[in-house]
């Protein structure tokens, strides 16, 4: 076990506390298909970034916030199959409420119905994309998450698992946790996340005060 200190964790949502990865590859490749874009390609883009950046990206001509607000709407209805994933609440409950945060790249309506839908505690402090003007990779979200929670980036741990996130809190000078559930390890060294964990289940904390104290579960990465 690796031991470290921080004082708060900024979690991403999808891919590292809930498993929404059958709904948003639902909705978007309906999406895709509708429009004659390639599925993967699209998949690709959009994990981990705000939805109507990645229309912008793919459609500079369309009506962006038309097109956003099809997606949004597809993206809380699907909410069937949305569950936490492992670790997840024992983290959480584990944690002083004013110690962590989310900051995710949904807008504020769907992390809210995700965050029910997963029966997950309601956040002290919810960063989506509602909140900021630019999005993962850019740092600015997990610099207001840690703003709002009162510390200085490089004194949080920001948790991941997609390669805009990882670039995202890299970027604001804050320690990445990368966890597993969606990009490939070769990827994932390759973006220079600080810890490679499995997910949740592989981080256990041991204190809270003064600063908390986290023992992670590495991942072995084997050098190339």
């Amino acid at each position: 076990m690796t031991i470290v200190s921080a004082e708060a964790l900024l979690f991403d949502m999808d891919g590292v506390l809930v498993n929404s990865i059958p709904a948003v590859e639902r909705v978007w490749s309906h999406w895709a298909t509708d429009r004659g874009f390639n599925v993967q390609e699209v998949l690709h883009r959009a994990h981990g970034r705000p939805s109507i950046e990645t229309l912008r990206y793919l459609l500079p001509e369309a009506d962006h916030e038309a097109e956003n607000r099809i997606v949004e709407q597809a993206e809380i209805e699907d909410v069937a199959d949305i569950v936490p994933l492992p670790g997840v609440k024992e983290l959480l409950a584990a944690l002083p409420n004013d110690r962590w945060a989310i900051v995710t790249s949904c807008t504020r309506p769907l992390a809210e119905v995700r965050i029910r839908a997963a029966g997950l505690p309601t956040p002290g402090l919810l960063i989506t994309a509602n909140e900021i003007t630019y999005g993962k990779p850019n740092a600015e979200p997990y610099l207001k998450g840690a703003a709002g929670l009162g510390f200085a980036p490089e004194r949080c741990i920001v948790v991941e698992d997609a390669l805009a996130g990882i670039a995202s809190g890299r970027n604001a000078g804050a320690r990445v946790i990368a966890f597993t559930t969606t990009a490939s390890i070769t990827d994932l060294v390759a973006a220079k996340p600080d810890w490679i964990l499995k997910d949740c289940s592989a981080i256990r904390l041991d204190a809270s005060e003064p600063t908390l104290k986290l023992a992670l579960e590495e991942i072995a990465v084997s050098a190339t």
